[in-house]
């Protein structure tokens, strides 16, 4: 199968607001994926379309080869999810909770469900409602992969986790998926947490899909770019389409390069400011998405006085 999911044109409407507005993405099997955007961009709504919680109002997607609105015990024994929403029957030990698991999924390995316990230092005897934040989601994580599924679809699974967790629940899940292969769908607002698992990058903004790059291909083409003009800085004579986020500070100038050629960058400088020297440095996963997520932001500012100067 080459791709694990599927998204084609999908709509998801509540009330007055497009939660998901036309999304088209595809999931190649075997990558791990970051599924990333400011909050109220659709990510959990997506998700929740992906795996039947909610039904489309337009447009279809696939998981595993099947649409979401028939998936059912067959395809989800093969998928594996976890959400900071999700609800564990708390009155259970952690050991009971994996005897009510078990007899779901033909599938459930014995001995790699024992050998996470010992990893994640969960306590068999424990009720889970006496478990922290952090030991109720490695409870939730083991239970949606003892069955080792093909699929692994993760949302906000680091919200509310220590420091020492989130580096035992991210070093687990890099070790299964490099030696199951699994595919992972990771939607989260840790994005240093994230930028550790992924090879794949999908950013949507107000339910639209506005990038969908390998990880590799994104930190090579951004830039973040510091000119010194040597008099106080000026708006350029002409701003490149690729330079976002510019800020201006006495003879400072700074903004991020999205289409970073090295090669062409001192042609670009000159063109718009003249003569000046330039400092470029490599961005982190979060600092590209919040260099993209202040650009979409503007130009959604943008875009509503334009209209609202038409109205008027």
């Amino acid at each position: 199968m080459s791709a694990m999911i599927e998204i084609n044109n999908l709509r998801k409407r509540f009330r007055n607001t497009n939660a998901v507005d036309g999304l088209t993405l595809t999931v190649p099997s075997g990558s791990v994926t970051a599924f990333l955007g400011p909050n109220g961009a659709g990510k959990t709504t997506t998700i929740k379309c992906l795996l039947n919680l909610h039904r489309p109002d337009g447009g279809s997607a696939k998981v595993l080869g099947t649409e979401s609105t028939r998936l059912g015990p067959k395809e989800f024994q093969r998928v594996g999810y976890v959400s900071e929403n999700q609800e564990l029957p708390e009155w259970m030990t952690v050991e009971q909770f994996f005897d009510y698991c078990r007899p779901m999924y033909p599938t459930w390995d014995r001995d790699f469900e024992r050998k996470m316990m010992k990893e994640f230092d969960l306590p068999p005897k424990t009720v889970l409602k006496s478990l922290s934040r952090g030991m109720k989601m490695k409870a939730s994580l083991l239970s949606s992969l003892a069955y080792r599924p093909q699929l692994v679809v993760l949302d906000e699974p680091f919200s509310g986790l220590d420091p020492l967790v989130r580096d035992e629940f991210i070093h687990g899940l890099l070790e299964l998926t490099e030696q199951e292969g699994w595919t992972v769908f990771v939607s989260s607002h840790d994005i240093e947490e994230v930028e550790r698992l992924t090879d794949r990058v999908a950013i949507i903004h107000k339910g639209r899909l506005q990038l969908d790059e390998s990880h590799e291909s994104l930190q090579s083409r951004f830039r973040r770019v510091e000119l010194n003009l040597g008099d106080e800085a000026a708006p350029p004579l002409a701003k490149p389409a690729d330079w976002i986020d510019l800020q201006a500070d006495g003879r400072l100038v700074r903004f991020v390069h999205a289409r970073f050629r090295p090669e062409d960058l001192d042609a670009e400088i000159e063109k718009a400011y003249g003569k000046a020297q330039s400092r470029t440095q490599t961005m982190t996963l979060r600092e590209i998405f919040v260099a993209l997520a202040r650009k979409y932001r503007l130009d959604g500012d943008a875009t509503e006085t334009k209209g609202e100067t038409e109205e008027g």
